[in-house]
């Protein structure tokens, strides 16, 4: 399993994915909502990371990908590219710090049902710009390294243990995790900035020191 590509699950689930899962656990139907959202991340995560794969694998054809140790190589340059990427949107996740406001629409995951919280799973994965991103990223990183969707299955399983770990708080630690979980999302919502500029920054010091 490729470990280089890590950090990107915390990427992925920083924000309204997190948050979602967070509101879940707190809603009245907690448990099966919660296992029902956890089911479409996993689903959807899966599915995004074999479709971009595809799509690396796609463009491979189209350009040389060229040799691993090859800085100044295709493959390099398209990973050098979606850092950028990600980069900017760090950029400018800091730049409206201030100003950050939850989605509207995470008020009404209070009152859903186990179908509402798979969708939500899978289009919060699915149709997110930034995970979008994450995604190519990690279909290119596994095409220039020809690695198999096989290599992608840690990076799969911390993504699924991400949105799983308020489920496992609250049964867990019961109540006192009920009564924390407001205080949890809060803090998730001011600093969810700062936490993807972290996993960002660690995914660019893996790509900068490959040889």
């Amino acid at each position: 399993m490729d470990l280089r590509i890590l950090p990107l699950a915390f990427t992925m689930m920083v924000g309204p994915q997190i948050m979602s899962a967070i509101i879940f656990v707190t809603a009245p139907r907690a448990v099966r909502a919660s296992l029902a959202f956890i089911a479409g991340i996993a689903l959807a995560t899966t599915a995004g990371v074999a479709i971009m794969r595809g799509v690396a694998a796609l463009l491979g054809k189209a350009v040389d990908m060229g040799h691993t140790s090859d800085k100044g190589s295709a493959g390099h340059i398209m990973e050098y590219v979606l850092v950028g990427l990600l980069v900017f949107a760090a950029a400018k996740n800091w730049l409206g710090r201030r100003t950050a406001e939850p989605p509207k629409w995470l008020k009404s995951l209070m009152t859903a049902g186990p179908r509402k919280a798979f969708t939500v799973g899978v289009l919060l994965i699915l149709l997110m710009p930034s995970d979008l991103v994450v995604l190519l990223t990690v279909g290119i990183h596994l095409q220039h390294h020809h690695a198999n969707l096989g290599e992608a299955l840690a990076f799969i399983g911390l993504t699924v243990l991400i949105a799983a770990l308020p489920l496992l708080a609250r049964l867990l630690f019961g109540r006192r995790a009920e009564r924390a979980m407001p205080g949890v999302r809060e803090w998730m919502n001011t600093h969810s900035w700062l936490i993807s500029i972290i996993a960002c920054g660690i995914f660019i010091a893996l790509i900068l020191s490959e040889g």
